[in-house]
């Protein structure tokens, strides 16, 4: 091989690897108890709506952006859930939720939600959250 190929090779190999450093995680999800380990750091996490139990609390009169509700990992933790944002259409209808935010005294704090509904299509996906 050319040294100039080798440069190249290296070149791209260095410029891969900032790269994949600045994307950082590649949105792996994980459980409440991991989110529970590094209290602060936001985690995406599925989960299904569990309204046997608890009911889900939403007062549009008093506070129009403070919805809570329960729910419960893939690993079956359950956790409560607080969503700084109105209660998304057809929540109860929800097949399982992708939410993304971090623990914080034992809550799950919620930035966004992305709902995935039942339909005839299987891959309708509504998502929910604040603007960026």
């Amino acid at each position: 091989m050319k040294k100039s190929n080798i440069v190249a090779l290296v070149v791209i190999a260095v410029a891969l690897a900032a790269i994949l450093s600045m994307v950082g995680d590649f949105s792996s999800y994980e459980t409440f108890t991991t989110a529970e380990q590094k209290p602060g750091k936001e985690f995406q996490i599925i989960a299904k709506l569990d309204t046997v139990k608890y009911k889900m609390m939403y007062d549009p009169i008093k506070d129009a952006n403070h919805f809570t509700f329960y729910a419960k990992d893939e690993a079956g933790q359950l956790k409560k859930v607080v969503f700084n944002g109105t209660k998304p259409q057809d929540f109860e209808r929800s097949e399982k939720l992708t939410m993304t935010g971090s623990m914080q005294n034992g809550e799950f704090r919620c930035s966004k939600i992305l709902m995935k509904c039942p339909s005839k299509y299987k891959t309708d996906q509504v998502a929910v959250g604040k603007p960026s």
